[in-house]
């Protein structure tokens, strides 16, 4: 039996001529934020120092020198290993997955659990629009139009009690849909985490969409992970579980490669990968005669430390990269 998501009070729910006027002022580019999403892993101890400050919500507009991607570009050139390791696998067979009806199953340290219809989610609050950067740890970058729901708001809907120290995320695992799990190249299925402060922050974001249209396949449809400030491949895609852990969860690339990639994966270019320098990156050109534009220095946290510098503070982002 499934259980019902609590009602929001009306008084926190956007009105919709409200939200259609901050729309507006977002396509003139007068009210939208920038907000930068890290790149395309692991458990690492429990014991990290826990923040001492909280970062604010974002703010300030996009710079006109940031274009957006290309749509073709954005929907055809990325990650999803559950279709295949090129980058051009997942829009080749991404056609398979089966993104409606879909489910999430919320569980872990809350109040209320259960499993949830995606149409239940999405009433929670007005979606919105936001332009983020996104960082790949490859070194390539992007910058996309999301349309989502504000993660923590949907997440207190559930109201996690004390011990909720971190939230984990599961996709989908199906090898019916999703060709590339017949290859052992990741301990299926995709798991990742944040810690409670991270998925609680405005800027992390629920998408259902980009571009204005809902989320592609290949891009992680129905419902993916964008968390602006880290490397991509936190941005969990076709989520399928939501837990809320008392523990620091296990994350998949962390296990399959906890040398190269951290629990924490925070943009920062002085914290090379073990194989190649994070110092630049190659922002896709947005062109149709080239791929890549001329590389460009890589910012701290991707251009968001007034944003989310104080959820580390005290911490040895060396250690806790």
């Amino acid at each position: 039996m499934k259980t019902p998501i609590p009602d929001l009070p009306a008084h926190l729910i956007t009105p919709e001529p409200v939200y259609r006027a901050r729309r507006q002022l977002m396509q003139l580019g007068l009210a939208s934020p920038l907000l930068a999403l890290a790149g395309c892993a692991g458990a690492q101890d429990a014991s990290a120092p826990a923040p001492t400050a909280a970062a604010s919500g974002a703010s300030g507009a996009a710079p006109a020198s940031e274009e957006l991607t290309r749509f073709e570009d954005a929907t055809s050139y990325n990650n999803f290993y559950e279709f295949g390791t090129g980058k051009t696998d997942p829009a080749r067979y991404a056609g398979s997955l089966e993104p409606a009806p879909w489910s999430v199953v919320v569980g872990g340290e809350a109040e209320v659990t259960g499993t949830f219809p995606l149409e239940d989610l999405l009433r929670i609050t007005a979606v919105q629009d936001r332009t983020y950067r996104l960082r790949c740890v490859e070194g390539w970058s992007m910058v996309i139009p999301w349309q989502g729901l504000p993660l923590g708001e949907v997440l207190q809907r559930f109201k996690p009690n004390s011990r909720a120290k971190y939230v984990a995320f599961t996709t989908l695992a199906d090898p019916r849909q999703m060709p590339g799990l017949r290859y052992p190249s990741i301990d299926w299925p995709y798991r990742e985490g944040l810690r409670m402060d991270e998925a609680m922050h405005p800027l992390t974001l629920l998408a259902t969409g980009m571009y204005g249209k809902p989320l592609p396949n290949q891009n992680g449809a129905p419902l993916r992970l964008v968390v602006p400030w880290k490397y991509g491949f936190k941005s969990i895609k076709s989520i399928i579980r939501i837990d809320f852990t008392e523990t620091m969860p296990p994350t998949s690339w962390n296990m399959l490669q906890p040398e190269e990639y951290g629990f924490y994966s925070n943009v920062n270019p002085d914290v090379d990968h073990p194989r190649w320098s994070q110092r630049s990156e190659r922002r896709i050109a947005g062109t149709a005669s080239k791929l890549f534009a001329e590389r460009i220095p890589t910012l701290p946290f991707n251009g968001y430390g007034e944003q989310v510098a104080g959820l580390y503070a005290g911490m040895d982002l060396r250690k806790w990269y």
